[in-house]
């Protein structure tokens, strides 16, 4: 599941340019594809009394922090092609604005994350192919289909 976590000052974002946001980093992740609901989105806002960079307080850096456990160790290029497609969703709001702005992407193993307490299923799978239909984690069993669980 990717997770954002979206540091700034409040006011940086408005809740257009949030949902914006959000809708254009979950197009990154159904893209690949992955189910949407996998797609986490946090804008932490913070008090420009508690946001310093270089120990001053900063009303004009976004500071992104991305975990990542449904699709881990893709190797450099494909790693290097989600950063892209993910700054390249960003832009319009930061750097198109005179923003200053860093991002990073965590990687998490897949054996200790779970989904309504499901163990997600492997890439590709019908069962995984059918959590992207319904946009909700159901029960599957290895080897089955997860229609048989709705």
């Amino acid at each position: 599941m990717p997770l954002h976590r979206i540091y700034s000052v409040k006011g940086v974002f408005s809740a257009d340019d949030k949902k914006a946001i959000a809708e254009g980093i979950t197009n990154v992740y159904s893209a690949i594809p992955l189910p949407k609901f996998y797609v986490v989105v946090l804008f932490i806002d913070t008090d420009l009394d508690s946001f310093f960079i270089g120990g001053k307080p900063n009303d004009r850096f976004v500071r992104i922090v991305t975990g990542h456990i449904a699709r881990t160790n893709i190797g450099a290029e494909k790693e290097r092609m989600v950063l892209e497609a993910l700054q390249a969703a960003y832009h319009p709001y930061v750097r198109d604005r005179g923003l200053d702005w860093e991002i990073h992407i965590e990687e998490h193993e897949r054996e200790v994350w779970r989904e309504n307490g499901l163990a997600p299923p492997m890439p590709g799978t019908d069962a995984e192919k059918y959590w992207i239909e319904v946009d909700k984690a159901v029960p599957y069993t290895k080897g089955e289909d997860a229609r048989q669980y709705t």
